[in-house]
């Protein structure tokens, strides 16, 4: 199965991916991941990507494209894959479905999770990383056993640059300019499957398998 996850930043598509990728067995590919992998080895590809990231800006598309492609070339996509943060915009889209077009391939679901705008700057104003292994808290939702510590590594846990609210604020803003437009363009193909994302985790999960369980 071939999906693509969209909703604006704190929607909870990284919690709801890694339960979609265990159950339907299929890789999880995240351009955040791919990036924050890149920006901590200080790879060219890292120091381009954060003079945006800091900014709480995107990404250039010639970059998140090519790195997109070459993750969906790898072995394990052959029988799917999720696709978490990508693509973000309908130029994006448009070469994802060219570069499908060219493998016989294509998307079997969009799943778009909504969340209201406060409930959005509340999530990630409060969430914390791991800056060594990527594991993600929350302050409230989601808190580490040792306050500031990962539970994973044992490494101290940071706020994001791209976390605080004026870069929270700024996130939105891109998402609604250059995002949104992406439901307009995957409800033309009768892909997009509608999610409230205010509900709790386990009951945006229930919702996500009744719509998509039968293509297992």
């Amino acid at each position: 199965m071939r999906i693509i996850l969209l909703g604006p930043p704190g929607a909870g598509k990284g919690t709801q991916a890694e339960r979609i990728t265990n159950d339907f067995k299929i890789p999880h590919i995240s351009t955040g991941d791919i990036f924050r992998y890149n920006i901590k080895n200080n790879t060219e590809l890292g120091k381009l990507a954060k003079q945006y990231i800091d900014k709480g800006l995107l990404v250039p598309d010639a970059v998140t494209n090519k790195i997109v492609e070459d993750r969906l070339s790898k072995d394990d996509c052959k029988n799917g894959f999720l696709l978490d943060g990508y693509p973000r915009n309908v130029s994006q889209a448009e070469s994802l479905e060219k570069f499908l077009a060219n493998e016989n391939l294509k998307i079997d679901h969009v799943l778009n999770i909504i969340v209201d705008r406060d409930s959005l700057v509340e999530r990630l104003s409060g969430r914390r990383v791991c800056p060594s292994c990527g594991a993600t808290y929350h302050v409230v939702t989601k808190p580490p056993k040792i306050e500031g510590i990962c539970d994973k590594c044992g490494e101290k846990l940071i706020q994001r640059t791209d976390d605080n609210i004026e870069s929270v604020l700024k996130r939105l803003e891109v998402y609604e300019d250059e995002t949104k437009p992406l439901i307009e363009y995957y409800s033309k193909t009768n892909l997009i499957r509608n999610i409230d994302g205010n509900k709790p985790v386990n009951e945006v999960y229930n919702d996500i398998q009744a719509l998509i369980g039968d293509d297992k």
